[in-house]
């Protein structure tokens, strides 16, 4: 049942190499735990608060390592890897996107919503650098995504290896 995930994994790794727009199954859920990642670190400021949403994005897959870890999910703990690699990948074509303000925004709060990574990189001052962020961000995806398929690999192929090797 692992197998198909791993074909997947390939597709969105060619999917992510391909361009910068892909978007993964991974999309809708991370777009929602980014919302309410700034809703959770509101209350420490403006610039933490929009900066959350991204925090949160990124700390769920790695989070969720945890709870695979308690399970000893290793594959679960792999597959963390590949949601990993799609968050940024995703967060990568918003940092990039940051002078050039093209992306639709969207926000549960109402009103005009802002574009995260232009606040936060203006107000810093470091605007300019929003495509070489996003290219740093682009290569830990593919990172990541090729983290999962190694160790999914190497783990399927150990776990097809231990059942060939116990009694029927």
């Amino acid at each position: 049942m692992r197998a198909p995930v791993l074909a997947w994994g390939v597709w969105m790794l060619l999917g992510s190499l391909r361009s910068s727009a892909y978007a993964s199954l991974f999309a809708g859920l991370d777009l929602g735990i980014h919302e309410l990642g700034h809703i959770i670190f509101a209350p420490f400021g403006r610039f933490v608060g929009v900066l959350g949403g991204s925090l949160a994005q990124v700390m769920a897959p790695l989070a969720s390592v945890a709870v695979f870890l308690r399970q000893r999910d290793y594959f679960g703990i792999s597959f963390c890897f590949l949601w990993l690699g799609a968050s940024l990948h995703e967060l990568a074509r918003y940092v990039g996107d940051a002078r050039a303000q093209e992306l639709p925004l969207v926000s549960p709060f109402g009103g005009e919503p802002i574009h995260d990574w232009h606040y936060l990189l203006a107000t810093v001052g470091a605007l300019r650098l929003d495509t070489a962020l996003a290219a740093l961000l682009r290569l830990g995806a593919v990172g990541s995504i090729a983290t999962f398929l190694v160790a999914g690999g190497w783990l399927l192929v150990q776990m097809r290896a231990a059942s060939q090797t116990q009694p029927s």
